[in-house]
């Protein structure tokens, strides 16, 4: 088949090559979009935690409200007990100064038990109060503990934001360009899953991932079908038919990580096939397609 034509007998379409200078702009401005959404990301992590340490904080004063009410509540019993026990002792004391003889010894053991009970009121108020403070105190520690957990959180999902967007500047400003078999224009092109991935953080055409076998019937792969028709692992090379638009286009004898180009009736730009690595009976790559699917002929 002539270069110049295409099975069926269409004439090919060859729509004028951009300038090398309208690539930056669509790729410079897809960088500062994925940055932004990094960006994104991040503030809205940090809110998620400000909420989590805001709730955590509520969470520890209404704790420590109840447990200052109880102290309190507590503390009240512990007063009046401590004050009728005194009355009491006031009131023994008196009847000690009045009595005499058996009466007097019985007024005084009367006073010195009431004396004991006092002292043990006291201690008891004491203790309770000594627990509440330690509760406190332990549930203050934990608190504080895991608003430094959250702080340690939020130092880590801002390391990882960095590093991902570190990772992902270096990843884009390593992808190769390759001309293409059809334009001639060189394109931009993933040797591997993870530049694939910042092919697509750029958000400038859209790709689909296949692994197709040496099958009778061609296989689906996007909007078009793909039949692998040889594969030689050793020299890396493929051959294969495509069909789109109910047409089929040959492409014979083609190497790895080479882009394969095809216009379609759905869109202007054309479409690209790279097969990134080649087996026995299968090939392993990724399909690109144009954002925009307006039709090149108004359809």
């Amino acid at each position: 088949m002539s270069e110049g034509s295409k099975p069926g007998g269409y004439p090919a379409y060859a729509p004028p090559a951009p300038s090398g200078s309208g690539l930056k702009i669509p790729i410079l401005f897809g960088i500062v979009i994925a940055l932004i959404a990094a960006n994104v990301y991040l503030f809205i992590q940090l809110n998620n935690t400000r909420a989590d340490m805001d709730k955590m904080r509520d969470t520890l004063s209404d704790q420590i409200l109840k447990v200052r009410e109880g102290e309190s509540i507590s503390a009240q019993t512990s007063r009046r007990t401590i004050e009728s026990l005194r009355d009491q002792l006031e009131a023994q004391r008196r009847q000690l100064s009045m009595a005499t003889g058996q009466a007097r010894d019985e007024a005084a053991r009367r006073v010195a038990e009431t004396e004991k009970r006092l002292q043990a009121a006291q201690a008891a108020q004491a203790k309770i109060f000594e627990s509440k403070v330690n509760d406190v105190k332990q549930e203050t520690d934990t608190a504080n503990t895991k608003i430094a957990e959250v702080g340690t959180e939020v130092t880590g999902v801002k390391t990882d934001v960095e590093s991902t967007k570190s990772e992902l500047e270096k990843t884009i400003a390593d992808l190769k360009r390759v001309n293409g078999d059809l334009t001639g224009q060189a394109s931009l092109i993933a040797t591997n899953g993870k530049e694939l991935d910042a092919l697509k953080s750029l958000g400038e055409r859209n790709y689909f991932e296949f692994t197709v076998g040496k099958t009778k019937a061609p296989q689906k792969v996007g909007d078009i079908l793909i039949q692998l028709k040889k594969a030689d692992p050793k020299h890396h090379r493929f051959s294969i038919d495509i069909v789109a638009d109910d047409k089929t286009q040959e492409r014979r004898d083609k190497t790895i990580n080479e882009p394969v180009q095809f216009y379609t009736s759905h869109a202007h730009q054309p479409y690209e096939i790279v097969v990134n690595d080649v087996k026995k009976n299968e090939i392993v790559g990724y399909l690109s397609t144009p954002k925009v699917q307006n039709g090149r002929n108004g359809g």
